[in-house]
């Protein structure tokens, strides 16, 4: 059985916790395997300076029929669910107390791959969105960026961990994965959302 080190960030207008070993170090290398081999990896392109440029990582989006989401100006499709996907989700809703309709991965393979600071806080997630952050791999640093407030945070993100962000947390602070020139192991990252009809919440 897995020892799950639990941490409650005291951070102003947030409301984050991770559980470092979540998930075993067998069934999280299991994980790893499998999510490479059967999810559809994407490689996207996002506008920059009036072209489209590569991502610096590859992606996939799996959800719900309807779970529709747009980022980055692009809106994406979800692909079914797979029995992977499906277990994982499974295991994490009780902690997250919530049940969740999609989940975006992105599978960084060294450390040349990133993603800038942003918040998840567009509207399809709803007020206060819960986003649930799975990782298996190598461990990466998560950085926090208060957006008024000069509050930074860093959050070692380990194999087998799960990143809990609630409340008011998008409305207040960015975050990153930043590039690193020290040599890292691939990592994949699922952030499990729920997506809400925008109809509905413009209501």
């Amino acid at each position: 059985m897995a020892t799950v080190i639990h941490t409650c960030y005291p951070l102003p207008d947030a409301d984050i916790e991770l559980f470092e070993g979540f998930f075993a170090l067998a069934e999280s290398d299991r994980w790893f395997t499998e999510l490479l081999a059967h999810i559809a990896w994407e490689q996207g392109y996002i506008p920059c300076h009036g072209k489209l440029v590569p991502e610096p990582r590859l992606s996939a989006w799996y959800g719900d029929p309807g779970a529709h989401y747009t980022y980055s100006g692009v809106r994406h499709n979800p692909h079914p669910w797979n029995e992977v996907l499906l277990e994982l989700k499974a295991r994490i809703e009780p902690t997250a107390e919530v049940g969740f309709n999609s989940v975006l991965l992105n599978c960084y393979r060294d450390g040349r791959d990133s993603v800038g600071w942003h918040s998840d806080a567009e509207r399809e997630l709803g007020r206060n969105p819960v986003i649930a952050s799975v990782s298996f791999g190598g461990t990466r640093r998560f950085l926090l960026r208060h957006k008024r407030l000069a509050l930074r945070a860093t959050i070692e993100l380990t194999h087998g961990s799960l990143l809990l962000m609630r409340g008011a947390t998008q409305h207040h602070w960015r975050h990153q994965v930043p590039k690193t020139r020290q040599p890292v192991n691939p990592r994949i990252n699922l952030t499990f959302r729920r997506i809400h009809s925008v109809d509905a919440i413009l209501g």
